[in-house]
């Protein structure tokens, strides 16, 4: 009985986790956007034109891995001026952080990698728990690739926003990591919460490598095909270091 009451306590943890992390993300992340940069609010033809700018940019970044992304390349696929471009978005930035808003959304949808973290894995069900979470992070990547690795060549150069954009998509799920790694009823600390942040930095490294479209096209031809399967290693990785963070805090 003890332990089930732990079982659900750790869920409730979760569950109101969940609800204070997506509180605390900015309120365009959760508000449909209602004004342009000019004050104005948006009718239906405002609101078919910001679309229209979105959908450029996601076809330009779908239609090549090399592709250059810039302001003037989307105003002439959207077939508008940079005049009325500007209307809606101020920089590159401004606008590819409004197309990464509904991707990264469905990471929490029913399926995602981050809706699976949702409920506490019970010990029985760990090792497939773990594999699941994998995968689905994996097909994730493997289906935004492009703009997720966009976002992060960006951060990688130092754009404040794509740094927090980032940092910002990594923090819920290694505080709910943090609540999985933790034996029921015991208190979230110590080796589970540092184990969070190295699990995720490690799988994400790891499926970022496997899904680049473009860093193989240099180094595959001089040091042979890279490793993309991953899935299946990184699952049992995530399972062992769940499993041990669990006794570890179990016996504490």
């Amino acid at each position: 009985m003890k332990g089930a009451l732990g079982v659900v306590t750790a869920v409730s943890r979760i569950e109101a986790d969940r609800a204070a992390l997506a509180k605390r993300q900015p309120k365009a992340d959760r508000e449909a956007v209602s004004h342009n940069l000019n004050g104005q609010k948006l009718g239906r033809k405002g609101r078919v034109t910001r679309e229209r700018i979105l959908a450029a940019t996601i076809e330009l970044i779908n239609e090549s891995p090399d592709a250059q992304i810039s302001l003037s390349a989307v105003a002439r696929r959207a077939g508008l001026g940079m005049t009325s471009l500007y209307v809606y978005f101020s920089d590159l930035t401004e606008l590819l952080m409004a197309v990464l808003e509904p991707v990264m959304r469905e990471a929490g949808e029913p399926g995602g990698y981050f809706n699976l973290l949702a409920n506490y894995w019970p010990d029985e069900y760990l090792e497939e728990s773990c594999r699941d979470f994998v995968r689905s992070y994996f097909e994730f990547w493997e289906k935004h690739s492009r703009i997720l690795h966009l976002r992060n060549n960006m951060s990688d150069q130092y754009d404040q926003r794509m740094m927090l954009a980032r940092v910002r998509s990594a923090q819920p799920v290694i505080a709910l990591f943090r609540k999985q790694l933790t034996a029921p009823g015991k208190h979230i600390d110590g080796v589970g919460c540092d184990m969070a942040s190295v699990l995720m930095t490690g799988i994400e490294r790891a499926v970022t490598v496997a899904t680049d479209q473009i860093g193989p096209t240099f180094f595959e031809p001089e040091l042979g095909p890279r490793n993309t399967n991953v899935v299946e290693p990184l699952s049992r990785l995530m399972f062992l270091a769940a499993r041990d963070c669990r006794q570890i805090s179990a016996a504490s």
